[in-house]
């Protein structure tokens, strides 16, 4: 059998068995979290009595959402703010993030573009060659993370190929991603108080800021020959 051919296969056993493993957690946990949803102090309450787990609940599906790129990440983060209120809601989801990136790092390093492919078009991290040789490839991975709207996910996949050092990585996820996220978890942190004023005005902020930084982007990817979509 094709080497390639083997990689890709046990890059999807690995891949099912960590998805396994969170839907029987997330289905443990989901089923009293959902009738709980109308009532936010009574939610908080059963997360906060879950201690450790609750925190690992959260964790553990970000960190599947960032693996299974396809998944969005904004419900979740939402959530966070919901549950454990914005600062400590970011925090929880900049673990969950982080740790899923560095999945996502060792298994493009152990299976290549044999794993990547399961996720992301082979064509879109072709066209970050770039990253490869640049000098300031690190400023750059940082810079595109700090901007919303970028393709977060494209990247987590395509810096794996890179020759980016584990260290430099895991700071650019963790710090890159932050401000977002936070931003994220406010709106669920004033979703949860019933501060509704507040609320819409958060999404208002996310969906301006976001909407700048994919102009941004767009305008830099066509210059540089990044992938837009």
């Amino acid at each position: 059998m094709d080497e390639r051919i083997k990689k890709r296969i046990t890059a999807v056993i690995l891949l099912m068995l960590f998805i396994a493993v969170v839907s029987v957690t997330a289905y443990t946990v989901c089923a009293p979290v959902l009738r709980m949803a109308d009532d936010p102090d009574q939610l908080r309450t059963y997360i906060g009595n879950m201690g450790i787990w609750g925190y690992g609940f959260f964790v553990l599906v970000i960190a599947v959402q960032v693996v299974a790129a396809f998944i969005p990440a904004g419900p979740i983060e939402i959530a966070a703010g919901y549950c454990f209120g914005a600062l400590q809601g970011a925090v929880i989801c900049d673990i969950g993030m982080t740790i899923g990136s560095l999945i996502v790092f060792l298994l493009v390093r152990r299976f290549g573009m044999a794993f990547i492919e399961i996720f992301i078009p082979r064509k879109k991290i072709e066209s970050l060659e770039f990253l490869k040789t640049n000098g300031q490839s690190r400023v750059v991975i940082f810079l595109l993370f700090l901007i919303p709207g970028a393709p977060k996910d494209v990247l987590a996949y395509a810096v794996g190929l890179t020759d980016l050092g584990l260290v430099s990585w895991l700071f650019i996820t963790a710090v890159g991603r932050f401000p977002s996220i936070l931003l994220t978890t406010m709106s669920g942190d004033a979703l949860g108080d019933q501060r509704y004023d507040q609320f819409i005005t958060v999404m208002i902020v996310i969906a301006a800021v976001a909407g700048a930084g994919s102009v941004l982007y767009r305008i830099w990817s066509r210059r540089r020959g990044f992938p837009e979509d």
